[in-house]
């Protein structure tokens, strides 16, 4: 990518929010769209964020999780890294491969993983900790025979510094963490998370930015909060190759109910082929939540 390129796709993420100009008016499209034949194919996973507090409390472990999981039926479930032994550095080998036994035995697929990183912090010390955590994470998830890592760009622009060059740092970062996973055969996927990425236009121009075949969107619908979700969601969904369905989103900043019935709409229309995680957050037991949820969900994309 040329610095011109460079520059004019940076323009989009400093000013794409409430503008009226769209990555594809400026950079043709943003990157190409993965390619999929046979029409929309969904499969369930269960993001295991859902036991979030369960987990840390130490009320359930990783094997329980994945037993619940696979008595509600799901497909496959995606382990966050934070659940493994010694976050952020890797845990051992016979653990991995004791889960990646646990899920098979039950029937269960691991569908991705993820990682917290932060390429938007100033100190490029710590930005280059963090490629290295998701390049580590990328080892582990071949060890489980996950074909995704999420990722995310960065809390935001912090002070002193202009979003454009934050940018810069974070399609740099993001494209290391690209190039690692296509020497793994892993792929990087990109989650919008009220931070850094705010909207589908700013998510959509770092993927051209970064121009990668390794990189691709994790559609997060409970993080687009400026305008409506719906459109935000749907502009991103063609470049997707994992999400993560949550109970509510946001219109105007207040929480409501996710329609799922527009969102089945978008996954069909988008063509999408593959895993969406299902994800219950807030209060409440995830153990009586997540049954409701995936009922839903189900009878959404029936």
């Amino acid at each position: 990518m040329n610095r011109r390129n460079f520059l004019k796709g940076a323009a989009v993420i400093a000013g794409a929010a409430g503008s009226g100009v769209t990555v594809a008016s400026i950079n043709g499209s943003a990157q190409s769209k993965p390619q999929r034949i046979g029409g929309s194919f969904v499969k369930l996973s269960c993001n295991v964020f859902s036991f979030n507090t369960p987990l840390t409390e130490g009320v359930m472990t990783l094997d329980e999780v994945l037993e619940f999981c696979a008595e509600l039926g799901f497909s496959a479930v995606d382990p966050t890294g934070y659940y493994f032994p010694n976050y952020p550095k890797l845990p051992p080998d016979d653990y991995v491969y004791h889960i990646k036994r646990k899920a098979h035995l039950l029937g269960l697929d691991i569908s991705g993983t993820g990682v917290r990183t932060d390429f938007t912090d100033p100190d490029a010390a710590r930005r280059d900790e963090d490629v290295e955590v998701a390049r580590s994470w990328t080892d582990c998830a071949v060890k489980m025979g996950a074909p995704a890592v999420r990722i995310f760009a960065g809390r935001g622009v912090p002070e002193g510094h202009t979003r454009e060059e934050v940018a810069q740092w974070v399609v740099r970062a993001v494209r290391r963490c690209a190039d690692y996973g296509k020497t793994r055969g892993v792929m990087m996927a990109l989650q919008n998370h009220a931070d850094f990425i705010q909207t589908a236009d700013e998510n959509l121009a770092l993927l051209k930015m970064v121009d990668s075949d390794w990189l691709a969107a994790n559609v997060d619908i409970g993080s687009f909060r400026t305008g409506d979700p719906y459109e935000e969601i749907a502009k991103v969904a063609p470049y997707a190759i994992t999400w993560q369905i949550k109970e509510n989103l946001f219109i105007r900043d207040k929480e409501t109910r996710t329609d799922l019935n527009k969102i089945a709409a978008i996954l069909k229309k988008a063509g999408y082929r593959g895993y969406i995680q299902l994800e219950t957050l807030g209060t409440g037991d995830p153990k009586s939540k997540m049954p409701r949820f995936l009922d839903q969900v189900r009878k959404a994309i029936s």
